[in-house]
């Protein structure tokens, strides 16, 4: 019974991912779907100014939550529905609160059994996190090469603090998020005629090089950390 107690959390995710893989419901998220409905998409957002920005958030943070692929797809949704700005903070913020959630998850019903695993590699692992969790995910997140689920899980099975996390995150997605949400703004005629968006304009040099800038000024923290104190 202890057992049940300590890890339904997880086994209702599992159950809830496996759920939404079977249904087909990961395949209705790609481009022509997008494409298909953007014209009532668009009509219906217009009709109810405030209920589709929630409903926008819930499905985007229980994407995140369940790990769905495309993503992407959700996000300059995002830009085409609402446009550059409310698009891409909806989209931060919904992003943000499926990984959280999905943190909380397994971070305090997973990570606390991993923990009782002792190992000099894992104990410096947790140290390291609990020191600078904050800017190695910041660095990780400002860099679009990661799968996001990967890195949310990793964070959380290492054991990283939740504030720390947050923050990271928040801050981690908002350059690319809003890249892709001023792709989605302008995307309607695109779409129309049945092309797919250049997402990769996000790993030019204009765009990736700043990024990698503001990755590597957030490890500048760890770096004079480790100068000052060599052994630790």
């Amino acid at each position: 019974m202890s057992i049940l107690r300590r890890f339904w959390p997880i086994a209702l995710l599992l159950a809830l991912i496996a759920g939404a893989w079977a249904s087909g419901l990961t395949g209705q998220i790609s481009w022509a779907t997008l494409a298909s409905h953007q014209a009532v998409l668009i009509a219906w957002v217009a009709a109810h100014p405030f209920i589709a920005p929630s409903l926008y958030l819930l499905i985007y943070a229980a994407a995140v939550l369940l790990s769905l692929p495309e993503a992407a797809v959700l996000t300059v949704a995002a830009g085409l529905l609402f446009g550059t700005v409310s698009g891409g903070i909806l989209a931060v913020a919904g992003s943000s609160v499926g990984a959280i959630a999905l943190f909380l998850a397994v971070r305090y019903h997973l990570a606390e059994a991993i923990a009782g695993r002792r190992g000099r590699f894992l104990d410096a692992v947790r140290g390291g996190l609990r020191r600078d969790g904050f800017s190695y995910l910041l660095a990780i997140r400002l860099v679009p090469a990661f799968p996001f689920w990967l890195v949310n899980l990793a964070a959380a099975l290492s054991g990283m603090r939740l504030l720390p996390y947050a923050a990271a995150t928040v801050l981690g997605i908002m350059p690319a998020t809003f890249v892709y949400a001023s792709i989605g703004a302008g995307l309607g005629d695109v779409l129309s005629t049945g092309g797919r968006p250049d997402l990769t304009v996000v790993f030019s040099p204009r765009v990736l090089g700043p990024l990698l800038g503001l990755a590597a000024l957030s490890l500048l923290p760890v770096a004079w950390r480790r100068w000052k104190r060599p052994n630790a």
